[in-house]
């Protein structure tokens, strides 16, 4: 256990979000806000009300009590109008409420919420990077352009926090900002929940009229580009032609839905393919699965990864930023390059015909998801909460 310093008041905090979709980042947001101590940290979230196919949190941080302003103006695209909108609401509820922290997530009420909470005057600005807003796969006019408001709005930034390591590599290597600017503070998860499940495997699998004797093949994530959904099936297609009592797990949506679904259809895999869409009990499902797949293109760091180890999983993912950050190949997990289904369908099959290999790897993850608890995530957040306030002089 790591030991809090007391402080003599109870500081208020604000966590802007651009959306509270069902994803890594709004996950962490929300245990952030839950799990710190209501006795001695008054904490808000504040979003816009997007959420459309990838599902919402919505509810659930309202289930979990914790004070939700919601914000219709604050939108994921470049909107000028909207985005002016945003900037002098944000300003104004700040005002309000009198804030002495505001801890921005996500590109959008990233750049927003910091500003509007440097023009508030708020003393302490810090900003979680869940994964940059900029990427390889952009326009490069895009891309200069977003790199150009992170450098501009770190500026009035006291701290970033980065989810993973590469995280920071990478925004050093874009020139933003010095290696002093960020901290490390890994995305936590609900240890507890995964690797304990309510519902057995027999009963989860008979449900989803899954044989139990089956090989499943899953994934948990959102069908859009960024996440190579596509890829997963063009693997799995490429597996059943190895595996006769194949089954593949879906879970999620997005965007590529139709895409994903025309795809196994002309592979000849539909009949074996099983898309549960959005779903809240992860860990019955993944208690369904033998192999846990990322085939993500870019990525922060991917929460479900630290997830489907927790539930005892082999786990394999591409070989991009977070996801190499939490997995050493051929240890605790294996990475392949991104873009090559093939190389997926080959490490599914090492696993698979390697029993002992499969024991030592997640014997080897399961040591690697005690670093990754919801717990320690909080804890370091208030570690550095505390001395930012201090070297404000406001405790």
């Amino acid at each position: 256990m790591i030991k809090q310093q007391r402080i003599t008041f109870k500081p208020k905090v604000l966590h802007p979000i651009t959306r509270l979709i069902i994803g890594g980042a709004q996950e962490n947001t929300m245990l952030t806000a839950d799990c710190l101590d209501n006795h001695q940290w008054q904490v808000d979230v504040v979003s816009g009300t997007q959420t459309g196919s990838e599902g919402s949190i919505i509810d659930e941080v309202r289930q979990r009590k914790i004070p939700l302003h919601l914000e219709s103006s604050l939108v994921r695209e470049i909107n000028p109008i909207k985005d002016m909108i945003a900037l002098c609401r944000l300003i104004r509820l700040i005002k309000k409420h009198k804030y002495q922290i505001i801890h921005t997530h996500s590109s959008k009420a990233g750049i927003i919420g910091r500003w509007a909470a440097w023009l508030a005057g708020v003393p302490v600005i810090v900003h979680t990077v869940h994964g940059w807003g900029h990427h390889d796969h952009q326009h490069p006019l895009v891309r200069k352009f977003y790199i150009l408001l992170e450098k501009v709005t770190l500026k009035i930034t006291d701290q970033l926090i980065a989810v993973s390591g590469k995280n920071i590599s990478k925004g050093l290597n874009d020139g933003i900002g010095r290696f002093e600017d960020y901290s490390v503070i890994r995305s936590g998860i609900e240890l507890e929940r995964f690797g304990h499940p309510q519902v057995d495997r027999q009963t989860m699998r008979k449900k989803l009229q899954i044989p139990f004797d089956a090989t499943v093949i899953g994934t948990v994530t959102r069908l859009s580009p960024q996440k190579a959904p596509l890829d997963f099936i063009q693997a799995a297609a490429i597996l059943a032609q190895q595996c006769e009592n194949l089954y593949i797990i879906m879970v999620g949506d997005g965007p590529l839905l139709n895409s994903v679904l025309k795809k196994a259809q002309a592979l000849n895999i539909a009949d074996k393919l099983i898309m549960t869409g959005l779903r809240r009990d992860i860990p019955e499902l993944m208690n369904c699965f033998d192999i846990f797949v990322l085939s993500s293109l870019w990525e922060g760091l991917p929460r479900v990864i630290p997830q489907a180890m927790a539930s005892g999983l082999p786990v394999i993912a591409t070989n991009i930023d977070g996801s190499a950050e939490i997995i050493s190949s051929d240890n605790n997990g294996i990475l392949v390059p991104p873009g090559q289904p093939d190389c997926i369908a080959n490490a599914v099959m090492k696993i698979l015909d390697n029993p002992d290999f499969r024991a030592a790897m997640t014997k080897a993850a399961l040591k690697t998801v005690e670093e990754y608890s919801a717990e320690k995530m909080v804890k370091r957040i208030e570690t550095l909460y505390i001395e930012l306030l201090k070297k404000k002089v406001i405790i």
